[in-house]
């Protein structure tokens, strides 16, 4: 391995300049900065990490934690974390993954360790049981997500509410007086799980201004649990011409179940999705659709925790304001 003995012997300086450079600690002129930044490039150097965190009090590490469940669609997540580490990278921080259900214990085990500088926490509940313990430590933290009640932290989502209230719109504006909402699975809403439960309450309150008839179903997604929430609805709800779809597992068995009773898309029945883009426009209708912005949120989950860290950001609420495409699956609704 090269040592910065060594890159000050190339670059012709000493080993605290070197030194300097890499902390910035101290001002450098640009040319031996220059010059030492060529050598670092040349010779492949890499500061030793334990050496550094010794030295700066930092771990330059961010733990991420992303409970994996069986309930959720994981691809948006593991997007999320990905734009997570990308960005974190460009930043000079790496990113400890956290996939277990721990709940506090992580939070306590992060904060008390220090085998991170910061922590992100994904897949968030209005009462979360994590945030007590997280706003007791003084270590800096960012949600993913949106708890009931905000104080003492700083959170990055899409606006859920908004974006169930922007599709329930869209549908009244067509025409549509009857819609049902497809939902998340069953375990989702009993953990009060925010973005669902956000969701859901954007979708009702704007129902209610617009005169709309809304019927919501949780369902598990896959052909089988999707056949019986919709023969339940049509049963419930004979008339439902708009459907609300927040379930990527659900998108697809419930196009081919609508062609299989002879329900033409859009002529018959409207379909709007709250979905990752490539899921909305690779479906075998190409969905009316407010994307999650999984690398957005990502991307300023990191900046805003990066703020922390430096000193210079405080708690807030960063919403993403919803979007909302149309496309092949949305029109009026069919003449009586």
């Amino acid at each position: 391995m090269v040592t910065l003995a060594e890159v000050a012997q190339h670059a012709g300086v000493s080993a605290s300049t070197v030194s300097y450079v890499l902390s910035g600690k101290r001002s450098i002129s640009v040319n031996t900065r220059q010059r030492v930044e060529r050598s670092i490039r040349e010779l492949g150097y890499h500061p030793n990490a334990g050496a550094r965190a010794l030295a700066s009090s930092r771990s330059n590490i961010i733990a991420l934690m992303v409970p994996l469940r069986t309930d959720m669609y994981v691809p948006v997540m593991m997007e999320i974390a990905i734009a997570v580490a990308t960005t974190a990278r460009t930043h000079g921080y790496d990113v400890l993954l956290l996939t277990g259900e721990e709940g506090p214990d992580a939070v306590r085990r992060v904060a008390g360790s220090g085998l991170a500088d910061g922590m992100i926490l994904m897949d968030v509940e209005l009462d979360d049981e994590r945030l007590p313990l997280l706003r007791e430590t003084d270590q800096p933290a960012v949600l993913i997500g949106l708890p009931a009640d905000t104080t003492g932290l700083t959170c990055v989502d899409l606006d859920f509410k908004a974006t169930g209230a922007l599709c329930v719109e869209h549908l009244a504006k067509r025409g549509h007086h009857d819609v049902a909402v497809i939902g998340e699975a069953p375990a989702v809403y009993e953990r009060h799980t925010g973005f669902a439960e956000r969701t859901l309450d954007g979708l009702r309150g704007r129902a209610r201004e617009l005169g709309v008839r809304l019927l919501h179903r949780p369902c598990e997604g896959g052909y089988d649990a999707l056949a019986l929430t919709l023969a339940r609805i049509l049963d419930e709800r004979p008339g439902t011409t708009g459907f609300v779809v927040q379930n990527e597992s659900a998108v697809e068995p419930l196009l081919a179940l609508l062609r299989q009773q002879g329900r033409a898309v859009p002529e018959d029945v409207s379909v709007v999705a709250i979905c990752p883009e490539q899921v909305a426009v690779q479906a075998s209708v190409r969905l009316t659709s407010v994307a999650v912005p999984a690398q957005e949120m990502g991307r300023l989950a990191v900046e805003q925790l990066v703020a922390k860290l430096d000193g210079r950001g405080g708690d807030e609420v960063v919403l993403i304001a919803p979007e909302l495409t149309v496309r092949a699956s949305s029109g009026p609704a069919p003449v009586p």
